[in-house]
C-alpha cells in the first residue's frame, strides 16, 4: 500500500511543486530510496553522504519522530503518513 508523504517547500522543486506524494515502502530507509528513484536528488537533500538523516531534517511517522523509534529502520505500517520537516533555528 502507498504511504502519503508530506513535503516541505524546499523539496517541492523535485516533485514539480507537489506538496504530497504517494510512495510504497516497508521501512523509512526504503521510503527514501524509493523517493530517490522517483525524484532524483531527493536522497542528497535529506541524507548525509553516509546515508544517515541530515541533522536539520526531521521525519515523522504518523506524528512520531523516527529518531525516537528505529530511525531509518523504522517499519512503516500500512497507510501511514510521513512528514518531512526541516528544523528551524533562530531566536
Amino acid at each position: 500500500m502507498a504511504h502519503t508523504i508530506f513535503l516541505p517547500t524546499l523539496l517541492r522543486t523535485l516533485t514539480q511543486g507537489a506538496d504530497t506524494v504517494q510512495v510504497e515502502a516497508a521501512t523509512v530507509a526504503e521510503l527514501i530510496e524509493n523517493l530517490e528513484t522517483q525524484y532524483p536528488g531527493f536522497r542528497s537533500r535529506v541524507c548525509e553522504p553516509d546515508g544517515s538523516l541530515r541533522p536539520f531534517i526531521n521525519l515523522y511517522l504518523d506524528g512520531e519522530d523516527i529518531r525516537f523509534l528505529d530511525e531509518l529502520e523504522t517499519k512503516i505500517p500500512s497507510g501511514a503518513e510521513v512528514s518531512i520537516i526541516p528544523a528551524i533555528a533562530g531566536g
